[in-house]
């Protein structure tokens, strides 16, 4: 069952809310909230001691998680090693993963999946300074 809530939505945006991330219960999906075309994003939440039940690779889509809180280990084919608040972790296609909570507190994370190779232009090369009359 899904938590997300939308707050806010106009024709070029979308404002989503799954509350409280320590709060996050299994794995929170966005992407049908948010009418994204260009990713899936995803909040998850790992007990002390639990894993994902199973192992899963991509075809197209590479995944990148980030580490809110807690610490673990990551698995991605055959390499182990361990991630922490803070950890990144870019997963190309075609590869197996999973990750398990190894903290005595949850471990939270966000998992990004997008097309591999999709980027072209990013930070300055994508954007534009624009002048607008600043509302906030």
């Amino acid at each position: 069952m899904s938590n997300v809530k939308v707050l806010n939505k106009g024709e070029k945006y979308s404002h989503v809310s799954v509350g409280s991330i320590k709060n996050v219960d299994g794995k929170q999906f966005v992407k049908e909230s948010t009418e994204a075309t260009s990713c899936e994003i995803s909040f998850g939440t790992l007990p002390s001691g639990a894993e994902v039940p199973f192992f899963h690779s991509h075809k197209h889509n590479e995944e990148n998680y980030i580490i809110l809180s807690g610490a673990g280990r990551f698995q991605v084919n055959d390499d182990v090693f361990d991630i922490a608040e803070g950890s990144v972790v870019r997963v190309a296609p075609g590869c197996d993963r999973n990750l398990k909570c190894t903290s005595s507190e949850p471990m939270t994370y966000i998992c990004i999946q997008a097309k591999d190779g999709s980027l072209e232009g990013y930070t300055m090369t994508d954007a534009e300074i624009t002048e607008r009359k600043n509302l906030l």
